[in-house]
């Protein structure tokens, strides 16, 4: 069972049963998480401008961070899916 890179509308995980890492449904997936991990990286950029700007307010950083949480989440998604389809062992959700 592959962790999917995006919840159902009740917030829980998906997962695909499917051997076969070709069909549309793997690929897309695979697709959603490279967009992801690239986004996690322009956050980071982000972030780390608004931590290094000493005149930053209040609103600038609580957008960073937010941001970031959110990227982080997606970023342990993929790591947990990648982990557990390598052979490691999943981390419970």
């Amino acid at each position: 069972m592959r962790l999917l890179p995006w919840t159902g509308a009740d917030g829980k995980p998906c997962y695909l049963s499917s051997d076969d890492p070709h069909s549309p449904l793997s690929r897309l997936a695979d697709d959603i998480e490279a967009a992801q991990l690239r986004s996690a990286e322009q956050v980071l950029a982000g972030a780390g401008a608004v931590l290094a700007d000493a005149g930053a307010g209040e609103r600038a950083v609580r957008f960073a961070l937010t941001r970031a949480v959110e990227s982080l989440e997606e970023v342990l998604r993929v790591a947990v899916s990648r982990g557990a389809r390598a052979g490691a062992t999943p981390r419970p959700d």
